[in-house]
């Protein structure tokens, strides 16, 4: 019997192969459905997986982490966590103005359009709106102040004031079209937007008992 004859009479294979189309989708589509039940935090590779009826380690290998397979899900088109730990790789010092220059940098490239349309749509639809605080505070915004060293008991409160001038500016200057945003040049932006983030960030901030 020769070789080609041996192929023949094996029995086929059966479930889905590695690398076919039909089952990156049945991950992606089960992984939308729970992201949308149970929440950024609630879910699990282990529950997408079962939902998809394939292997956890197949997710893995399609999309690598639950962080990388949430971006795959909303098709947000940058690598968002890459980013921030690029600005932060130089310290604190001059972090604000690294921060706009790159929001700036990304909102003006040929991404920025792609994530004009897909922050108008999570800003209009409450259960997208939560799945994007759950991932910006947990996975993003949450690792980004650790490994800056912030206080633990800080780091809420100073995130959170930085991610109003980040959005404020965003919609501003990229959805909202504010004529004084928009004509002032990128080098006064990152001036005074990026003051305002540096002092969130690392300045002293009102006790509250005022």
């Amino acid at each position: 019997m020769t070789a080609g004859e041996a192929a023949e009479r094996r029995p086929a294979r059966t479930g889905r192969r590695p690398g076919n189309p039909d089952t990156r989708r049945a991950i992606l589509d089960a992984a939308r459905a729970t992201f949308a039940e149970s929440g950024f935090d609630g879910s699990s590779i282990r529950r997408i997986a079962g939902r998809a009826g394939v292997d956890p380690a197949l997710v893995h290998h399609y999309f690598g982490t639950k962080d990388d397979l949430f971006m795959a899900t909303i098709e947000i088109p940058i690598d968002l966590p890459a980013l921030l730990r690029g600005v932060g790789a130089a310290g604190p010092d001059g972090l604000g103005e690294r921060m706009v220059t790159m929001i700036l940098t990304v909102w003006d490239s040929p991404a920025g359009a792609g994530l004009a349309g897909w922050l108008r749509t999570a800003l209009a639809d409450e259960g997208r709106a939560r799945l994007l605080r759950e991932f910006v505070v947990g996975s993003v915004a949450g690792p980004f102040a650790a490994s800056l060293g912030l206080p633990e008991a800080e780091r809420d409160r100073r995130t959170g004031l930085v991610m109003t001038q980040v959005l404020g500016l965003i919609v501003g200057r990229y959805l909202l079209f504010l004529e004084p945003v928009v004509a002032l040049p990128p080098a006064q932006l990152i001036a005074s937007v990026g003051g305002t983030i540096q002092r969130y960030l690392t300045g002293p901030l009102p006790d509250g008992t005022a």
